[in-house]
């Protein structure tokens, strides 16, 4: 009983100096870097691939803007056209070989596997580090892109292709660290009825980011400097507040905590306040380094936290510059770059 009691004690100090040196010192980012890992992060079975948080997208034809799994897959999309000419059918891992792309007018450059079909990302999933949330009926209607045979596409860099073992111990491929997928409703070549579903499926571009109209820089013309996974901008009433990748604002929650790190937003809030995903630190811009750890949720999910305060975005914040959660029951908050809650009433 002694050497059980000593051995617990031993445990116990050890977890608490662990996450002590965390919060009180800068660790820098905590995922690994390089895309060919395992899966590093725990795969939620249940996820709701469509349960998404913001609204459809516009894509280059109509999405399915129900739950997400693209049910019925075996028949013909909305188009009317047939599931016989080369669909991705649900449970098909079908080789990717040499991906291409193509240019949409509105959704930018596309990456596409060798047949031509539309290759896509889920807001769910991680990319640092890679892992996939789309499980069980989510994969029927998102049948998952083989890491086998996959070949970059022209003019990208083949080090950005990589893989994920997925829980069934198969090789899923990564563009960017992201897992790729089809989807079943896709029939035709050049389809992209996937686009914007349950707000978290979207086209992937052929460096693996969310596909974007004008970020083929055609013509020649050089191609903007994709944005930081987080950085600042400057609100004409806030201040400098922290934005994400797409823009959009940053907030804090005052029931959460940082030591010990707790997040007090679970269940249903996550719908309406979705979870900052992990960041690499070197991904940043004007951010501060202390505290930037990733959160282990004890839902499953990931939180990149400033200074251990956990971040999240808010779904009635429809475009960049929008801090409609501003204030929000006295207690959401933007985040100011140094992990702090910006409390001036808008």
């Amino acid at each position: 009983m002694k050497t059980w009691r000593s051995a617990s004690l031993v445990a116990t100090t050890a977890a608490v100096l662990a996450l002590t040196t965390a919060c009180g010192q800068d660790q820098g980012d905590r995922s690994p870097k390089g895309q060919k890992v395992g899966n590093e992060a725990p795969v939620d079975k249940g996820a709701d691939p469509g349960d998404g948080y913001g609204s459809d997208s516009d894509s280059d034809s109509d999405s399915d803007s129900g739950n997400g799994y693209g049910a019925d897959s075996g028949k013909g999309g909305s188009d009317g056209k047939g599931a016989g000419k080369g669909a991705a059918r649900p449970g098909k891992a079908r080789s990717a070989g040499q991906l291409g792309a193509w240019d949409s007018k509105k959704l930018g450059k596309v990456v596409t596997d060798s047949a031509g079909f539309t290759l896509y990302r889920f807001d769910k999933d991680t990319a640092q580090p890679p892992a996939s949330n789309c499980a069980g009926a989510c994969e029927q209607a998102w049948p998952v892109v083989p890491a086998k045979g996959a070949q970059a596409p022209p003019g990208v860099d083949a080090s950005l292709l990589g893989e994920v073992t997925r829980p069934d111990g198969s090789k899923q491929l990564t563009l960017d660290g992201w897992p790729m997928y089809r989807y079943a409703k896709d029939t035709e070549p050049g389809d992209a009825k996937g686009q914007g579903v349950g707000g978290t499926w979207f086209a992937a571009a052929p460096d693996g980011k969310k596909a974007r109209p004008g970020a083929a820089g055609g013509g020649g013309a050089a191609r903007p400097a994709d944005p930081a996974g987080l950085s600042t901008r400057k609100d004409p009433e806030l201040g400098e507040i922290v934005v994400d990748r797409d823009g959009m604002t940053v907030y804090r929650f005052t029931k959460d905590s940082a030591w010990p790190m707790k997040s007090a937003c679970t269940g249903a809030c996550l719908k309406k306040w979705p979870v900052v995903e992990p960041v690499a630190k070197n991904d940043t811009r004007n951010i501060l380094k202390k505290g930037f750890v990733t959160f282990d949720r004890p839902d499953g999910l990931k939180q990149q936290t400033i200074d251990c305060w956990p971040l999240y975005t808010f779904a009635g914040d429809k475009k960049p510059g929008d801090t409609n959660g501003q204030g929000v029951g006295g207690t959401w908050f933007a985040a100011r770059p140094d992990g702090k809650a910006v409390r001036a009433s808008r």
